[in-house]
């Protein structure tokens, strides 16, 4: 349920209206603007009588929310959320870009990336410490030492750390050393880990499930935000289908459905939807012309000796190049690189 305000309703008003519903035992979440001040309201609603509420001369009118998701619904947040993360924000004009390797490997490799990404345009550093892999014996990441390894790469680049967490006990850990906090697509719905990371105020990117529809998407990011932890970014990384070409198949069509629906900002994975590297120029190009509020994108120096994935990453000379395209496709659709 939400209470939409008058424009010019008092402080008061509003103050009286948010007490009498926490008396109820429902949480009020409040969104002001300019012109317009709305009270979502999350919980057990059907203890409260909307002809009460409408009889306030200051609410201007009751809008039932059908969806499961709240915080996560553009009623309650009209304008596009913005994420700040030191500097550099997500959403917004500017595109957020995420480049690095799928997994650290080494000091030398990851701070010569980190330095390559920067120098092309990148505003963030991602890399892979913990990697869960399909296999137990596949490559798993360097751990504690590959989180030490994007320190010294931030350290050296200013740019701000992207990477995945998969345990609810490295969740402090995360926080301390860690920028934007990665919440996998196998983990989408562990909603332990998502409860944890509700109750932090680091920014989180939640990665579409394999095989969830988008409702399912945003109810996860419900569970972060239920928390207290506004600081959402989805990611749409590609869905598992019939086809069997590509490694997923990239739902571009979930940017403008989710952004009709959420205030969140989306951000397009190319590489892990298409699984090769070729493919990872034109799906970038579509995301950002649907209306995408980022990229993230795999760089490797040596692709062919990569530990993960290193068939759907870029060498830093290909990015370089598709930066500069971007910036082209960014601009017929009125945002920046």
């Amino acid at each position: 349920m939400i209470i939409v305000m008058k424009h010019n309703a008092s402080r008061e008003s509003i103050e009286r209206i948010k007490e009498d519903i926490s008396e109820m035992g429902v949480q009020v979440h409040e969104v002001e603007g300019e012109k317009y001040c709305i009270l979502g309201l999350v919980g057990d609603t059907t203890v409260i009588d909307p002809k009460q509420i409408e009889a306030n001369e200051e609410v201007e009118k009751i809008v039932h929310v059908q969806e499961p998701y709240k915080k996560a619904n553009r009623l309650f947040h009209p304008h596009d959320s913005i994420i700040p993360v030191g500097s550099e924000l997500i959403g917004g004009t500017k595109l957020a870009v995420m480049a690095g390797p799928c997994s650290v490997e080494s000091e030398e490799q990851i701070v010569e990336l980190a330095r390559q990404v920067k120098k092309s345009g990148a505003t963030f550093l991602r890399g892979g410490a913990f990697k869960p892999r399909t296999s137990p014996y596949s490559f798993q990441g360097m751990g504690l030492d590959g989180l030490e390894l994007l320190k010294i790469a931030k350290k050296e680049t200013g740019l701000p750390i992207v990477t995945e967490i998969m345990s609810p006990k490295m969740v402090e850990k995360f926080v301390e050393d860690v920028d934007v906090i990665q919440v996998g697509a196998r983990n989408m719905q562990n909603f332990d880990l998502l409860k944890e990371l509700g109750k932090t105020n680091k920014p989180i990117l939640l990665k579409r499930g394999l095989a969830a529809t988008i409702e399912e998407f945003l109810m996860s990011a419900e569970y972060i935000m239920s928390e207290g932890n506004e600081n959402v970014i989805l990611c749409e990384r590609g869905i598992r289908t019939y086809e069997t070409y590509t490694r997923n198949t990239l739902d571009l069509s979930a940017v403008p459905v989710i952004k009709k629906h959420s205030h969140l900002p989306v951000i397009i994975d190319p590489s892990h939807a298409g699984g090769i590297w070729w493919l990872v120029e034109p799906l970038a190009k579509a995301a950002v012309a649907v209306g995408a509020d980022g990229l993230m994108i795999e760089v490797h120096n040596n692709p062919a000796k990569a530990k993960s994935d290193g068939s759907q990453s870029l060498k830093p000379e290909k990015f370089h190049s598709l930066m500069e395209k971007l910036s082209m496709v960014a601009k017929a659709v009125d945002r920046e690189i």
